[in-house]
């Protein structure tokens, strides 16, 4: 594992150290979900989950208690079991809970409805985030309810609900220096995975076998898993702002735009370039997509501490309206352009999102109605893009259908910010010396 016990250990220390005396904290593992009949989707772990354990199964409940004299980390986890881990893999028991993820006590699952009230009992404050898991909500009032039905015995049931989520998700904003090590590498396989398709795309090529050349890309480097469904979309499809079908084929004189990342130990990469089929840009791509650049580029020289996180949006509306209206895409005085949001027709989403576990990670934006200020260890992505709809009857014929997005990876550093995906070329000309030298070699 690329994090420490040490530093899941750290975490769960700062989050307790938020909560209210006598509370206690629950999170339960993520279900398996069924994919087709008796099989199931590739597990994965809550990201919350995870962030405090490391703990990678299912079936399993993290329990916090602050100043508990037995242990403050207690886990619920399925038991050994040796003729189902011949079928299912290995499990780690209560005994490897403790031994290998550093829980203080931790007990079987299947013990839960006996234990856990006991633990809940006597705490005056309860945390734990209503509403993303309906079964396990109803579990959760269940003991609560088995506490309060012994109240005439002297039980004393929690008395108050606080959302864990507030306090833990704004603790996943700030990415720690091992967390950073993560997402470079994941950011590094990802960007050799796009430079792989990049080499390997010509005409006639259909969009899965590019998707097909970024997936080897990110297994190889350790990335099994994609971090969201890979959009390969050529021509038109490159419009298409989560465009997932990927079964056209790829046609001389269109553009490709791929936006795909890997993930690694839980943690995401997410890129998108966008690069010509042939390998040479028409005179139309050209202009766009150095509208596009600049935009980005521009961007992310605003990214650092103290400036807010909608700035770099800002930037990139003002960068791409003038660009349009420089191309005579949008007529127009560039200050009322976008006070009346007209650059929506070809720039309709936000530049970008948090990143880190979840692609679109947690975090708030806004901060007491105020845009949030940036600081060291946020982690956001970088994403302006150019989409002319093939039916866009307001633009001339030669620029329709032409989709162009560019994406960067970002950390905001202490005196500015560091780009996590800069091995993919992404200027016209790097991307066309590329894809010129795969055809010659």
């Amino acid at each position: 594992m690329r994090i420490s016990k040490q530093e899941f250990s750290r975490r769960r220390k700062a989050l307790m150290d938020q909560m209210e005396p006598n509370s206690i904290a629950i999170l339960p593992a993520a279900p398996e979900r069924v994919r087709s009949r008796d099989t199931e989707y590739p597990y994965r772990q809550d990201s919350d989950f995870y962030y405090l354990s490391g703990f990678g199964e299912p079936e399993a409940v993290l329990v916090l208690l602050p100043e508990r004299e037995h242990g403050e980390y207690v886990l619920f986890c399925r038991e050994r079991d040796k003729d189902k881990e011949v079928w299912d893999g290995y499990r780690a028991g209560p005994e490897g809970a403790c031994q290998q993820y550093g829980a203080d006590d931790a007990f079987p699952i299947d013990d839960i409805d006996d234990i856990l009230p006991g633990l809940i009992e006597g705490r005056e404050r309860l945390y734990y985030a209503m509403g993303k898991d309906g079964d396990f909500d109803r579990r959760v009032m269940g003991w609560v309810n088995t506490i309060r039905a012994q109240v005439r015995t002297g039980a004393m049931p929690p008395g108050e609900f606080l959302d864990l989520d507030h306090f833990l998700h704004d603790m996943r904003l700030y990415k720690s220096a091992a967390e950073l090590r993560v997402m470079r590498e994941v950011g590094e396989a990802s960007a050799a995975a796009h430079r792989r398709a990049m080499q390997a795309c010509r005409p006639g090529l259909y969009e899965y076998q590019l998707e097909a050349e970024l997936h080897y890309g990110f297994a190889t480097a350790g990335a099994r898993h994609q971090a969201y469904n890979t959009i390969v979309g050529g021509g038109p499809n490159g419009c298409i702002l989560h465009y997932v079908d990927n079964s056209a084929k790829l046609r001389d004189g269109d553009l490709v735009l791929i936006d795909a990342g890997g993930e690694l130990e839980h943690y995401a990469a997410d890129i998108t370039r966008t690069f010509p089929v042939n390998g040479t840009f028409s005179a139309e791509q050209k202009a766009l997509y150095e509208v596009c650049l600049r935009a980005q580029l521009a961007a992310i020289e605003v990214i650092k501490p103290g400036n807010h996180w909608n700035l770099p949006h800002e930037v990139s509306v003002r960068t791409i309206t003038e660009g349009l209206v420089e191309l005579g895409l949008l007529e127009g005085e560039v200050d009322a352009l976008i006070e009346a949001e007209t650059y929506k027709t070809f720039y309709m989403h936000r530049i970008g999102h948090w990143i880190g576990m979840d692609v679109h990670d947690v975090g708030d934006y806004k901060v007491g109605g105020e845009w949030r200020v940036l600081e060291p260890g946020m982690c956001m992505t970088v994403e302006p893009g150019i989409y002319i709809s093939p039916h866009e009857q307001s633009v001339r014929k030669k620029w329709r259908g032409i989709g162009i997005r560019i994406e960067d990876d970002v950390v905001v550093t202490k005196d500015g910010c560091e780009v996590l995906s800069a091995g993919v070329p992404k200027t016209v000309a790097e991307i066309e010396a590329l894809m010129a030298q795969a055809a010659t070699g």
